[in-house]
């Protein structure tokens, strides 16, 4: 049984007229015939009553027709599934994410992939930028988000966007009865920072253009756990605008006023040769968002530190 085979069957069965289906099929008659009753041998079962009338499907005939029409159907969806993946609109997608990062920016641009791109499956792997560039070449993800860029000459990175910095504080600090927080109310305060190395030298950047060093407590394993520290009320720390997403009791958010850019980047990167109807597709997302948050895209950089 083939599905030419089943094509003619199932307009025998819809016609219930070997001529009519015929006419449908645009096909003569006899070698019609010949390819139903090849059918019947094959199967073992007498698929049509045939009556002066035309042909009747038996019992066996209509089992044979609801399943015919779901294959049919099923070849017919998976064809435009093919044809959607070719086009970047089905399939799977490995995407990177770690930081705080995913609790804004990430979500948002996710959002919107996802939105205009419903059939696509977005796998996510989150993971330390060294695991991440193993995904990558390893082919479980295609592109990752992150704040720390690898320097590997088979990456390429482009910015996303830039965040301004806030500063996280107990509701019990001093600097929480104020709206807007000076860069130099800090001076005396205790700062802590999560370990990537950019996030202690942006921090001490920013301190230094105000004139003073800062003090800090040993660094955490991330932002959110460094921000989660300072319910204490004996640490403080200046954490990207993503984080204002993230509510935890006892603690508050306070905008800040600096002499200098406080702000971080938001990067993703990807494998150089890497490309594919998907991660095209999710690349032209990316472009239009950057378009639209930061007023036209970015070229390709890859810094490893703040500026």
């Amino acid at each position: 049984m083939d599905l030419r085979q089943l094509n003619y069957f199932i307009a025998v069965a819809e016609e219930k007229h070997i001529g009519r289906a015929a006419e449908r099929l645009h096909v003569s008659q006899p070698p019609l015939t010949r390819h139903i009753q090849a059918l019947e041998a094959e199967l073992g079962a007498t698929l049509f009553r045939r009556t002066p009338r035309g042909m009747l499907p038996t019992q066996a005939g209509q089992i044979l027709l609801k399943e015919a029409l779901g294959v049919r159907a099923s070849l017919a969806q998976a064809a435009e599934r093919v044809r959607q993946a070719a086009q970047g609109r089905a399939g799977r997608i490995g995407v990177g994410i770690y930081g705080s990062s995913v609790f804004g920016v990430i979500a948002e641009l996710l959002a919107q992939f996802t939105s205009t791109h419903p059939e696509v499956e977005v796998v996510l792997n989150h993971a330390q930028t060294a695991d991440q560039v193993a995904a990558l070449r390893q082919g479980r993800v295609q592109i990752v988000f992150e704040r720390w860029l690898p320097d590997e000459p088979d990456i390429v990175s482009a910015p996303l966007t830039r965040e301004p910095l806030f500063l996280a504080l107990s509701e019990r600090h001093p600097l929480a009865r104020r709206e807007v927080v000076d860069i130099e109310a800090l001076q005396g305060e205790t700062l802590i920072t999560g370990a990537a190395p950019n996030l202690i030298a942006g921090a001490l950047s920013i301190c230094r253009s105000h004139g003073f060093e800062p003090r800090f407590a040993p660094p955490v394993h991330d932002v959110v756990t460094a921000t989660l520290s300072v319910v204490t009320g004996r640490v403080l720390s200046l954490v990207p605008e993503s984080m204002l997403n993230v509510r935890f009791p006892g603690i508050t958010y306070r905008p800040l006023t600096s002499r200098v850019d406080a702000s971080m980047e938001v990067h993703h990167y990807r494998l150089k040769d890497e490309s594919s109807p998907l991660l095209d597709a999710l690349l032209e997302t990316i472009e239009g968002f950057v378009r639209a948050r930061n007023g036209a895209p970015a070229a390709p950089v890859r810094p490893t530190t703040w500026d």
